[in-house]
C-alpha cells in the first residue's frame, strides 16, 4: 500500500512538472512570437509612412452608428405604461486629399443625423413618428498652391447646412482667399482676410450676408484602432459681430473587432443668427445660448 502511494506521488509530481514545463515553453514560443510580430508591424508602419508621404490621393471614412427601440404594454410605473419609443443616430465622416509637391486639394464631409421616436398609444393624437432630433451638414474642399513646406495661397469653400428638416433655410456658404498653414503632419489651419459668408434663409429679418475673415482648424490622424477628427471653423464678419459664428465637431472611432468599434461625436456652435431666427426676436435682442450635440454607439470603419 505504501508502495502504491508513492508511486502515485511520483506519477503527480511527474504530471504536473510536466504541464508547468509545457506551459513555460508555450510562454516563451508566445513571447518570441509577439517580438517577431511587433518587429513586423513596425516595419509595416514605416512602409505606410513612406506610402503615405508620396503623392496622390488619399481617401478615408468612418463613422458611428446610435441607436434603441423599446416597447411597454401595461407597466403602470410610469407615466405612459402604452408605449413604443426609439433613437437612431448616424454619423459619417470622410475625406478625399490630392496631395502634390506644388499644390494640395482638401476635400471632406460631415453628416451627423439622427432621428426620435415616442409614442404613446393612449394617446390618439401624439405624433407616433421618427421626428428629426441631430441634424447637422458640412461640406468642405480646400485647395492650396504651396508656397514652402508649411505654407501656401489659398482658396476655400465651405457650406453648412441641415439636411432633415429646412434644408438651406438657413444654408451658410463661406467663400474666401488667403494662406493655409501646416504646422505639423495632420493639422491644416486656414487664415483666410478675405472671405464672404453668403446665407440662405427665407427670414431676411434674421439672416444677412457679410463679409468677415475665415479661419478653419483641422485635424485628423489615425493611430492604430483609433481614428479621431477635431474640427474648428469660424467666421467673424467685418460689418457687425452679430452676423458672426463659429462651430467645433469632434469625433472618435475606437475598433474593437474587424471593422466594428465603438464611437462617440460632439459639437459645439454659437450662432446669433440662428438663435434670433428660432426665438422669433429682431437679431440683437436674441439670447445666443451655445448649441450643442453629441452621439454615442457603435462605429464602422470603412
Amino acid at each position: 500500500m505504501n508502495r502504491k502511494l508513492l508511486l502515485s506521488a511520483v506519477l503527480i509530481l511527474t504530471v504536473a512538472f510536466s504541464f508547468s514545463q509545457t506551459k513555460e515553453e508555450l510562454q516563451a514560443q508566445k513571447a518570441e512570437k509577439q517580438a517577431e510580430a511587433d518587429k513586423f508591424q513596425a516595419e509595416a508602419d514605416a512602409l505606410q509612412a513612406q506610402i503615405d508621404a508620396l503623392p496622390g490621393w488619399r481617401v478615408g471614412a468612418f463613422g458611428t452608428i446610435g441607436g434603441s427601440l423599446s416597447g411597454f404594454n401595461n407597466w403602470y410605473a410610469q407615466g405612459s405604461p402604452n408605449n413604443n419609443s426609439g433613437n437612431i443616430g448616424i454619423t459619417f465622416n470622410a475625406f478625399a486629399n490630392k496631395i502634390e509637391d506644388k499644390y494640395f486639394w482638401r476635400n471632406s464631409l460631415l453628416a451627423n443625423l439622427a432621428w426620435v421616436k415616442f409614442d404613446d398609444r393612449d394617446n390618439p393624437t401624439d405624433d407616433d413618428s421618427f421626428r428629426a432630433g441631430t441634424d447637422v451638414f458640412n461640406l468642405s474642399s480646400l485647395y492650396g498652391q504651396k508656397l514652402s513646406e508649411k505654407w501656401a495661397i489659398s482658396g476655400l469653400m465651405e457650406y453648412r447646412t441641415t439636411l432633415i428638416d429646412n434644408f438651406n433655410d438657413p444654408g451658410f456658404l463661406d467663400v474666401g482667399v488667403g494662406a493655409t498653414w501646416t504646422p505639423i503632419e495632420n493639422l491644416i489651419v486656414v487664415i483666410h482676410p478675405l472671405n464672404y459668408n453668403f446665407v440662405f434663409a427665407d427670414n431676411d429679418a434674421a439672416f444677412n450676408s457679410s463679409a468677415g475673415a475665415k479661419i478653419v482648424a483641422d485635424y485628423t490622424r489615425q493611430i492604430g484602432a483609433i481614428a479621431f477628427k477635431t474640427n474648428f471653423s469660424t467666421f467673424q464678419s467685418y460689418e457687425d459681430s452679430d452676423l458672426s459664428n463659429w462651430t467645433w465637431t469632434n469625433s472618435f472611432s475606437y475598433t474593437l473587432w474587424k471593422m466594428i468599434g465603438v464611437g462617440f461625436d460632439f459639437g459645439l456652435r454659437s450662432n446669433q443668427q440662428e438663435a434670433a431666427n428660432f426665438q422669433g426676436v429682431p437679431l440683437a435682442d436674441a439670447d445666443n445660448d451655445l448649441q450643442s450635440y453629441y452621439t454615442i454607439g457603435l462605429s464602422y470603419k470603412f
